[in-house]
């Protein structure tokens, strides 16, 4: 049993759920904070690493490596309806993937099953973009009218690097979605902010698990995180600047914001 005491900058008002990855491959990793919920290794052993954010380990996650908690295990994670509000945080450290691809960091988002709710995702490749930090959330579960999947997104313009610690974040609060980067809002004219005030899909008992690391679409689960994660968190409510920063600052030197990026894929 954890005898620690949950960090103060992360023991915020609304907290559900942190995660610190202390445990061992092949055990549960358990949720510190009002909701003890068990995320569980979906696809084999995720390993674990030397040299974590709270404390000495971290989760590696390889390709086809990702996390679980079934939908009926975590209600407080549905966080739905037209006034709901959601931050999702997560200190991490991006490392490279043989694929281009978007990558899923948690969330409740499934759209092969036209379930999405809500997700932290990096290297979102819509809207001219790429290699960012980025927030979906959906109102209808299904692709946004006109296109063949979500564009509803806050989508930061700053490069993320391989390699470097960060810690991403994205909220939303009924109005808006906003990506954050290392404690700061990442600007983006005309998305980060991005005007959203409709709220968030409602599925029922049929909706999406919560998961981390991967998502389900095109009938399979994809969109791998490939990288280490030393903390996850998910709050009720939208945090403010000052709380992402607190949260950011517990990083041992967050890195810069790059001015440059490499070539965007479309």
């Amino acid at each position: 049993m954890r005898t620690s005491p949950l960090p103060s900058a992360i023991a915020l008002p609304g907290l559900i759920s942190f995660w610190d990855f202390q445990e061992p491959a092949g055990a549960d990793r358990v949720a510190r904070g009002p909701h003890a919920y068990k995320l569980r290794e979906a696809a084999g052993q995720i390993t674990r690493v030397e040299g974590g954010i709270f404390g000495a380990h971290a989760a590696e996650l390889r390709r086809g490596d990702y996390f679980v908690i079934p939908r009926a295990e975590c209600p407080a994670l549905d966080l739905c309806g037209p006034s709901a509000q959601v931050t999702v945080v997560a200190w991490l450290q991006r490392q490279r993937k043989r694929e281009v691809q978007c990558e899923a960091v948690a969330g409740m988002w499934n759209e092969s099953a036209k379930q999405r709710q809500y997700g932290l995702f990096l290297d979102l490749r819509i809207h001219q973009a790429g290699d960012n930090v980025a927030g979906h959330v959906s109102a209808t579960g299904g692709p946004t009218p006109g296109y063949p999947w979500c564009m509803d997104a806050a989508i930061g313009a700053g490069y993320l690097t391989y390699f470097d610690w960060h810690c991403v974040a994205f909220t939303y609060d009924g109005s808006f979605i906003r990506a954050w980067q290392d404690g700061r809002l990442d600007p983006r004219v005309g998305f980060n902010p991005f005007a959203y005030p409709h709220g968030i899909h409602n599925a029922g008992s049929a909706g999406a698990d919560f998961t981390v690391g991967a998502v389900h679409r095109g009938g399979e689960m994809g969109n791998w995180f490939v990288g280490r994660l030393g903390g996850l968190a998910v709050y009720s409510r939208a945090l403010n600047a000052n709380e992402l920063l607190a949260l950011a600052a517990l990083l041992p030197e967050p890195p810069p914001i790059s001015p440059t990026k490499p070539p965007v894929l479309v």
